[in-house]
């Protein structure tokens, strides 16, 4: 696949990546340097679903739905295994140099499923879909930027923004930001222009798709067929996988991959990135509108029991901010929250809230071991009077009904591709009301994260990312113990290079990177 871009938009969007790594130039693992192979059919067990799941790029909220869409279409960017913007639909992108307009340049000859060719005005429409009064998508806070978009040519896009932002090209590889073609909002059908063709799919079950004999990306898109299914209870996968039943799964259970990586057959896929593992409190409920309480509340916490006990030592202690050492701008100088009972209870005293009773709604389905992690926490939480009751909510259905409308809730974040979606998505006053699931709205914050997007001299802007992660975990809603690894298991037969840090699964792209070796 030709991949080009150019230098200037690379140290923009994409931070301080060599050239070389930008373009794909890098060596992969001496145990992925395999010939990749084609034929046979791929089948994948994914844990986090909902039944509402719909093919609709405005809705994209699940790992799942995040794999079926990733076999059926394409993004302008895609992301690479360390992070890096790599050339997807479009070959190139460029910005002026206040940073307030971007032009992406699209690839040529690329047919849709349908055998329609791709043009600027496809690009146009689906962009489109995340702006205006009637969008009900997840990322509109994100695309509220942008004032105008225009096609030029008919392989050129240029997009107008009302404010600068040095990091707005990343936005072209979310998962959200989709190419459909134009006019076309039967987006149940799945066309695209993505590796797989879709045969059926049943939300809350799985789907089924076929490898799509024009897909234009060389080297990709292996398998025959990819059957990726529904399951949520972690034993019911494992089983499957131990007995060939399914080819890979996520969301390995911490308490039993150790078991699992030494059975025979089978390798567990260790991957450290951006995933945090959480409790979140709505800040307008009047019992966490205090800045004491939720300061209270991440003082309650032993991170190191709930490494060695819910994580089983794979991952690292977090500190109530979304930025891990994966993302350039990281604060590694924050103070660290540690356990402190007598403190919390202080602080719960000075805001009026002694012996505060908080009922914590929890599922496995934002992370398995979420309900022994809440367990945990509320014995933990006694120890400051603070009396938390849980609330076990059912899977299916959890990220519509649950997540972001009950007062505290388990939530589990892998990350984004820059500071500034991650920031933006979940902490900014745009977000309110969608993905800010803590409605935390605060000035300082706001402010320095504008800033950061229009700064092009990145001392500045580190500064001012980390000033936005210290106001998060001073002053925000997301009590963040954990970073978590992501832990996959692969039958042996499958082979894959070097495999990505933004999701699970290899970017959630196992289906059109990887293959079978034998």
């Amino acid at each position: 696949m030709t991949t080009s871009c150019t230098r200037r938009s690379l140290l923009l969007a994409a931070g301080a990546f060599s050239m070389g790594a930008a373009m794909g130039l890098r060596p992969l693992p001496s145990s992925a340097q395999q010939t990749p192979r084609r034929g046979g059919t791929f089948r994948l067990a994914i844990p986090d679903f909902d039944s509402a799941d719909t093919l609709d790029p405005q809705l994209n909220e699940t790992r799942f739905m995040m794999a079926l869409q990733y076999q059926l279409r394409n993004c302008l960017i895609e992301v690479g295994p360390r992070g890096e913007l790599v050339p997807e639909l479009a070959t190139e992108w460029d910005t002026n140099a206040d940073l307030t307009e971007w032009t992406f340049k699209l690839r040529q000859g690329v047919e849709f499923h349908n055998a329609k060719t791709m043009t600027a005005e496809d690009v146009v429409f689906s962009l489109n879909l995340h702006r205006g009064p009637n969008t009900i998508s997840e990322i509109k806070s994100l695309m509220a930027i942008v004032t105008d978009i225009t096609a030029t040519t008919a392989d050129e896009v240029r997009v107008t923004l009302a404010a600068p932002n040095a990091g707005f090209a990343s936005l072209m590889s979310l998962s959200n930001l989709l190419i459909v073609p134009a006019d076309d909002r039967e987006f149940g059908k799945g066309i695209g222009t993505g590796g797989y063709t879709l045969e059926s799919y049943e939300p809350g079950i799985g789907s089924r798709t076929v490898r799509f004999p024009n897909y234009w990306k060389e080297g990709r898109a292996h398998f025959d067929e990819a059957e990726t299914r529904c399951i949520a209870d972690v034993n019911a996968r494992t089983t499957a996988l131990q007995t060939g039943q399914i080819d890979a799964m996520g969301g390995v259970d911490t308490a039993t991959a150790m078991l699992l990586s030494a059975m025979p057959g089978i390798n567990l896929l260790q991957t450290k990135g951006k995933q945090h593992y959480a409790f979140s409190v709505d800040c307008k409920d009047p019992r966490f509108a205090d800045t004491n309480v939720r300061m209270a509340l991440k003082l309650a916490i032993d991170r190191q029991e709930m490494l060695d006990k819910i994580l089983s030592g794979y991952g690292s202690i977090a500190n109530d901010q979304p930025l891990s050492d994966a993302y350039p701008f990281h604060h590694p100088e924050l103070p660290q929250h540690a356990y402190d009972p007598d403190q919390a209870r202080a602080l719960l005293r000075k805001a009026g809230a002694e012996g505060l009773v908080i009922p914590l709604h929890v599922a496995e389905t934002p992370f398995s071991g979420a309900t022994d992690m809440a367990q945990l926490y509320a014995e933990q939480a006694s120890q400051a009077g603070i009396t938390v009751e849980i609330r076990r909510e059912p899977d299916d259905g959890y990220w519509s009904n649950v997540w972001g409308k009950r007062p505290m809730f388990a939530t589990n974040w892998t990350g984004r591709i820059s500071e500034d979606v991650m920031l933006t998505l979940a902490y900014s006053r745009e977000s309110i009301g969608s993905w800010n699931e803590t409605n935390w709205d605060n000035d300082a914050f706001n402010t320095a994260l504008t800033a950061a997007r229009g700064e092009k001299d990145e001392q500045k802007r580190k500064e001012l990312y980390w000033e936005c992660q210290s106001l998060i975990a001073e002053d925000g809603g997301m009590i963040a113990p954990l970073w978590a690894d992501f832990l996959d298991a692969v039958s042996d037969k499958i082979g894959h290079g070097e495999l990505a840090r933004d999701w699970e699964l290899d970017g959630v792209r196992a289906a059109e990177r990887w293959w079978f070796t034998a």
